[in-house]
């Protein structure tokens, strides 16, 4: 680590694959303590820059530090420090869940004992210890990714990167990934990871980046990034069958901007329901009206003119 606690540290980072560029030149600090999200759509680089981190694909140019030490040279030491939950669950589905574990913990030359207690302690912290003894087959898919994280923590790594880490989870065992990432933070765990859910890079990052094109088009933490490219509340829309196009001129003035979607149509505003007023002062009467706060999904329509699920 250096002296000013940044555990990764990438400067005019670049990956190619022959003339397609996956990363194109961005610049990444991450620090001791934190949970870092790179968030974006699926192609955006956000992988590819998690493949270099984990020193299992080597940059094709600019410079990457990870725990003062050169993947080029280092990968072994620096992979030793890692832990790593891949976007698909690559468990062993002949081995029971605790030998999943224990198994594990012999790349890293740990001894059986501990691996043993490790393994204990760790089923415990992502609540599997009773099904420490079932095969890994039958497990649903929240289980199988509770244990893909335990096994990344067995070698009690400096840093975890997660890649995707609650794709194809159903919202409850998606709360309850969350929950066991978010108890990893607080015992000072440094958390790396991609997601294309905003809400999930809104409940875990400190900071993040968004990702598009292989390039970072915003930085910054989940509130400063609404701060600076959104306003305080969103008013939704909608005006029934006959299209949002015909009212979206009706609307000019409230607002800072308007944006329209196929089904709906947005008014970024300081004060929604100021705003609802104005609407119905208008004379317009939409089939129905929702004044929330601004999210995250609302920086990236700014920011790129999609939604992140491609």
């Amino acid at each position: 680590m250096s002296k000013d606690g940044v555990l990764i540290r990438a400067r005019g980072l670049v990956k190619r694959f022959g003339d397609f560029v996956a990363v194109d030149g961005i610049d990444v600090e991450v620090r001791a303590g934190e949970a870092f999200g790179f968030l974006g759509p699926n192609g955006a680089g956000k992988s590819s820059t998690m493949r270099m981190i984990g020193c299992v694909s080597p940059p094709s140019g600019g410079e990457l530090q990870i725990l003062g030490m050169d993947p080029r040279r280092d990968g072994p030491a620096i992979r030793a420090r890692l832990g790593v939950c891949p976007q698909l669950d690559n468990l062993d589905p002949e081995l029971t869940v605790r030998e999943n574990l224990t198994t594990y913990a012999r790349y890293f030359g740990i001894p059986r004992r501990t691996a043993r207690e490790r393994a204990t302690e760790l089923l415990e912290f992502v609540q599997l210890a009773e099904r420490a003894n079932s095969k890994v087959e039958p497990l649903s898919g929240g289980m199988k990714r509770r244990l893909t994280i335990a096994r990344a923590l067995v070698n009690e790594p400096d840093i975890v990167l997660l890649d995707e880490p609650t794709t194809g989870l159903d919202p409850q065992a998606r709360h309850l990934v969350w929950e066991r990432l978010f108890r990893l933070k607080q015992q000072g765990v440094t958390l790396v990871l991609t997601t294309h859910y905003m809400d999930e890079a809104e409940q875990l990052c400190d900071r993040l980046v968004v990702m598009d094109g292989g390039r970072i088009v915003a930085e910054g933490s989940p509130r400063e990034l609404i701060e600076r490219y959104s306003t305080r509340e969103v008013v939704e829309l909608r005006f029934g069958a006959e299209g949002q196009e015909t009212f979206a001129g009706k609307l000019a003035g409230i607002g800072e901007r308007t944006e329209v979607l196929p089904d709906r149509i947005l008014l970024y505003v300081a004060d929604g329901d100021a705003a609802v007023a104005e609407v119905h002062a208008r004379a317009l009467a939409p089939a129905s009206v929702l004044v929330r706060r601004s999210s995250l999904e609302d920086v990236f329509l700014h920011l790129t003119g999609r939604t992140l699920v491609d």
